[in-house]
């Protein structure tokens, strides 16, 4: 969930927009795995290619159609192609239609005699943990690369990154598709993880998971969304309350972090705890000399 929800982080954080479709590439992700490994017996390592494919594909033609747009037309755009490609999910029967596709098989990226195979959860977190590592090291090296730089200058003055000659169109479709990367391979482990793949991925919930893990602890944290997905998921697991509190009290966080806390809790914690600046004292002036 945390890898998921980094994809989404690199659009709101580092581009400015508020994508609404990144569960379709975690979707993308889950359902390409699926169909691979089931129908065609496809391997680990082949259903992980075609799951950044598939995502990236995605995000190539959505973006294209949606970039030129800004603000909150983008987001309900996204929004839009997210109700479709549930609406796709539920009633083509390539993907499974209402009931999905199961008995999806055991991670296995075993390579010569090196044996790498995951057959339950307790065998599996360690690959999990890697992609995580993975993941935070990609989202650290693209903040400090080239395009990270560019996609901030969109990002702040658009105009002013026109005149210093960056291709605006160019840069957020770039960031946009390599977002879809990380919620993509999210969805792959969560295939393996989960040994079925349904139309409830596009549910809300999986959406507003995302978007709480982005902004609750702060933007542009490298560890923000990590530590955001695990307050979350802490509290459904160990803090439960049932199915319906859970989803409140999960919105109840997006709206306290969106509307009280626009930093996020880190911000909120900096401004508590900051140093009250010393106030400047009045220079005396001199007494006449006698």
């Amino acid at each position: 969930m945390a890898v998921a929800a980094y994809g989404l982080d690199i659009v709101v954080s580092d581009l400015g927009e508020v994508s609404l479709a990144h569960t379709v590439f975690f979707a993308a992700g889950a359902y390409a795995t699926a169909l691979l490994s089931t129908r065609l017996g496809a391997g680990s390592w082949a259903t992980l290619a075609a799951a950044l494919t598939a995502g990236a594909l995605l995000a190539a033609a959505l973006g294209l159609v949606t970039l030129r747009l800004r603000e909150f037309v983008f987001s309900l755009v996204t929004y839009a192609a997210t109700v479709v490609a549930a609406a796709v999910a539920h009633n083509w029967p390539l993907l499974g239609g209402s009931d999905g596709v199961s008995a999806i098989p055991t991670l296995d990226l075993s390579v010569g005699p090196l044996r790498l195979a995951a057959g339950n959860d307790a065998q599996l977190w360690p690959y999990a943990l890697v992609l995580l590592l993975l993941t935070l090291y990609a989202v650290r090296q693209f903040r400090r690369s080239r395009l990270g730089a560019m996609a901030m200058m969109v990002h702040l003055n658009p105009r002013l990154a026109t005149m210093s000659g960056i291709d605006v169109g160019r840069v957020r479709l770039l960031v946009f598709v390599l977002s879809s990367l990380f919620s993509a391979a999210a969805g792959w482990l969560y295939a393996y993880q989960r040994a079925y793949v349904g139309p409830d991925l596009f549910e809300t919930y999986f959406l507003v998971l995302m978007l709480t893990a982005v902004v609750l602890v702060g933007r542009r944290r490298l560890l923000a969304p990590l530590i955001g997905t695990a307050l979350i998921v802490g509290q459904e697991r160990f803090l439960s309350f049932g199915g319906d509190v859970n989803a409140i009290i999960l919105g109840g966080a997006l709206v306290t972090a969106l509307a009280i806390l626009p930093g996020g809790l880190d911000g909120t914690l900096r401004r508590l705890f900051a140093r009250p600046a010393p106030r400047p004292t009045a220079e005396r002036e001199p007494l006449p000399q006698p």
